[in-house]
């Protein structure tokens, strides 16, 4: 499956686990694990010497994983309908409050009018939809070209910048 990554289409490499693998069952390479298997895997996961992911829900705490931010290479955050922006909050909080500086994955219900806002937030990997051109939505990205609001992106508003 291929994603955009840092405004770039690549290869996607990673393997997503599901909470009915066992410990034993795990595949060699770069895995994304539920965040219930992290907590029940917690000491097995980060004695493996491949990188790690995790995938959070909408209703998931980032607080939670906080203390363990070290331990993954990418976090993956759900948009289960486009209307369902608690994704954005986590990403901004990761970012702003948490200071991480690995991939946030956009992953679900992600639309190519919307990426710009999420990559203003901290996302910089997208799982775009099969049923949209993925070549199309890297334009996404460029279509607002003066941004007034402060953000992860840019930490200084438009009129701070205008004066600087």
């Amino acid at each position: 499956m291929k994603i955009i990554n840092n405004r770039q289409i690549v290869e996607d490499s990673w393997q997503t686990v599901d909470d009915e693998t066992s410990i034993e069952q795990l595949p060699s390479g770069k895995i994304i694990v539920p965040l219930a298997f992290w907590n029940n895997h917690k000491q097995a996961l980060t004695a493996r010497d491949d990188e790690l992911g995790i995938k959070l829900n909408p209703e998931d705490d980032v607080a939670d994983i906080a203390a363990d931010l070290a331990s993954f290479t990418l976090i993956v955050l759900q948009f289960p309908a486009f209307r369902d922006g608690r994704a954005y909050s986590q990403a901004r909080n990761l970012r702003q409050h948490h200071g991480y500086q690995g991939e946030i994955r956009a992953s679900g219900n992600v639309l190519r009018d919307q990426l710009a806002f999420m990559e203003r937030v901290g996302f910089n990997s997208f799982e775009i939809d099969e049923h949209q051109d993925i070549n199309d939505a890297i334009n996404a990205f460029d279509e607002v070209s003066v941004k007034y609001q402060a953000s992860s992106d840019q930490s200084l508003p438009l009129y701070k910048r205008r004066t600087a």
